[in-house]
């Protein structure tokens, strides 16, 4: 065997401290995680042990009382005075059952001083209580003696699980007790409802009696079942006092050994199933109804959340010692770094230079792009406004010509009338132009209150001259009153000149030229331009809305229906074009209703 180099007995050395470090962190992390989610898990039992000793607090209460306002019933003293009386049984008969449906217990019924009972709302079943002897019970013992009664057990005749209530039947006068009334309430309800508490809670429970039996679980399994040891005493006890009836009592499989000291949060192994899982036990004594309530909160999700725990610390501090070493390493490396170094700042002088000159001419190249590239939007939008601005300055040819002829004619008023709205064209001119920035870069304009009709108005007299020069039928009807929405008006003039151009344009080679405009108001606006030319192809369709698509090569660049679509977007509302019935395309232009008022 080769001895050992001084290195090798180094890491050697390192690792064993490494493993020994590991070891403690993960036995610390176990530790401590169990014992925090121990803590947790039984606060967290505490907090649902208590609603659920609410619950069953509240419902045997609810049925307290009731043996004790039926013994005020002079009916009872009555029949146990004249037992003999069918009459008067039968009358109490249906009583006890009426009282029974109204207040949804098991059954009522009463007993004599010899504890036979003699009326009980189940008369009419086949497990009637009447003529069956009942002096075993304890809470005849309790009753006779001039207390009110308590206990649990399986009934006799029904074999159902029951909490029985019995109160003393006292004769007039208060002389002597007569007997007893019984109220049976149904175990099995009670137990329903606490099942659909503990699902909710995510845990088991169960209620064992003094002699830890336990006779309502919310797992069957568990039901009937001895948590101590069933020893033949304890057997032979169970029998002689009748408590569960026919019921065989088997032993529950528990580990380790039930501790009966009181204390709670003991961890068991109990069987559920085919498996064993581990349950915290965090229980509560009910004085009164002589029962302990058992809050079983399940370890598994605790005990599954170790892996995960234990691997984070042990990431944890893999890093930390990985830290530790790499630092050393680090320091070790720095004078090989330093040498390398003094190397390497000399070839990147070398090759800044190199880089230096790269730069220089990649930035020449950038700047040529930047510029090509803003010659080319400045040519497009110059195409743009020369489309748009081809209806208004016909317009403004038209009417200056009118002018010239009202000067020569004297006709002032309305030359000066004509005046006003060419100095009115001039200014939309400019604000035209100015819209046209929106479709590069994003700006919302000045959004007002805006008028419909007189907005349509504006661009007809914008596109009224073209529409004369065609000979277009001009067909418009406004609704009277105001109508308003919420944008840019000089926007939604653009908008409806451009369509407006547009469907003259088409109808240039239609013998009949009809220009149809209209406004609906419904939750919204509707505001249709309709032509008489050829229509759109469907193949066009979904096109026509696209950036520098036309369908007429000698006009325009094909941005007048892209501006107005992000126009009318931008107001919340949508524009579409399809073909009308009679012929010609129709564009629907639809807007939020900002004011409607009506004439």
């Amino acid at each position: 065997m080769l001895p050992m180099t001084p290195k090798a007995k180094q890491r050697l050395l390192l690792t064993i401290v490494l493993l020994a470090g590991l070891f403690a962190i993960l036995k610390l992390t176990y530790w401590v995680h169990l014992h925090q989610g121990k803590v947790e898990i039984q606060q967290q039992s505490e907090k649902q042990l208590k609603e659920l000793v609410s619950f069953l607090d509240g419902a045997l209460s609810r049925y307290e009382s009731i043996p004790h306002v039926l013994s005020t019933n002079p009916m009872l003293a009555n029949v146990l005075n004249d037992q003999q009386n069918p009459k008067k049984i039968q009358e109490l008969n249906l009583y006890l059952e009426e009282i029974q449906h109204v207040t949804e217990a098991s059954d009522i019924y009463l007993i004599d001083a010899l504890g036979i009972a003699i009326a009980a709302s189940n008369w009419q079943q086949s497990f009637s209580f009447i003529g069956k002897d009942y002096s075993f019970r304890p809470y005849y013992t309790d009753a006779i003696s001039g207390s009110l009664g308590r206990y649990y057990a399986v009934g006799t005749s029904s074999d159902k699980r029951g909490f029985y209530f019995s109160y003393p039947i006292y004769q007039r006068g208060g002389k002597g007790i007569l007997g007893a009334i019984i109220v049976k309430v149904d175990i099995a309800d009670i137990e329903q409802q606490s099942t659909s508490i503990a699902m909710a809670g995510q845990y088991q429970f169960l209620i064992s009696d003094p002699d830890d039996i336990v006779f309502i679980s919310s797992v069957d399994e568990w039901r009937l079942t001895s948590l101590t040891p069933l020893t033949q005493a304890k057997q032979y006890a169970l029998n002689a006092s009748k408590r569960y009836a026919e019921r065989p009592i088997g032993e529950l499989l528990i580990k380790p050994q039930y501790q009966t000291d009181g204390s709670s949060g003991h961890i068991y192994q109990i069987r559920d199933g085919n498996t064993l899982a581990q349950y915290m036990d965090t229980h509560h004594l009910m004085t009164k109804a002589g029962w302990r309530v058992h809050i079983l909160s399940p370890m598994k999700p605790l005990l599954e959340s170790m892996p995960a725990m234990m691997l984070l610390s042990a990431s944890i501090y893999l890093l930390l010692a990985l830290g530790i070493l790499f630092s050393s390493e680090r320091r070790r490396n720095l004078q090989r770094m330093q040498l390398a170094q003094n190397l390497l700042e000399q070839r990147v002088e070398e090759r800044t230079q190199d880089l230096q000159q790269a730069n220089n001419r990649l930035k020449d190249t950038q700047d040529e792009l930047i510029q090509a590239a803003k010659l080319t939007v400045i040519g497009s939008l110059s195409a743009s406004i020369n489309h748009e601005l081809n209806q208004p300055l016909a317009a403004l040819r038209s009417y200056a010509q009118n002018t010239q002829t009202f000067l020569a004619r004297n006709m002032q008023d309305k030359a000066l009338d004509n005046l006003k709205i060419i100095i009115e064209l001039t200014d939309r001119l400019a604000d035209i132009v100015g819209q046209f920035k929106s479709f590069t870069r994003k700006s919302q304009g000045t959004d007002s209150a805006t008028d419909i009709n007189r907005c349509i108005k504006q661009a007809l007299t914008i596109v009224q001259p073209e529409i004369d020069k065609q000979g277009v039928e001009l067909d418009v009807q406004l609704p009277e009153g105001q109508y308003q929405v919420w944008g840019d008006k000089v926007r939604l003039q653009q908008v409806f000149v451009n369509i407006m151009s547009n469907a003259i344009v088409a109808m240039q080679l239609s013998v009949k030229r009809r220009l149809i405009i209209r406004v609906t108001s419904e939750d919204k606006f509707c505001i249709s331009i309709q032509d008489s030319g050829p229509g759109v192809r469907e193949s066009q369709m979904e096109k026509i809305f696209e950036p520098y698509f036309t369908t007429n090569e000698r006009h325009g660049l094909g941005l007048g229906l892209s501006i107005s679509q992000r126009i009318i977007e931008s107001m919340q509302g949508q524009i579409n074009v399809a073909n009308a019935e009679d012929g010609g395309a129709i564009f629907h232009i639809i807007l939020p209703i900002y004011l409607l008022e009506e004439r």
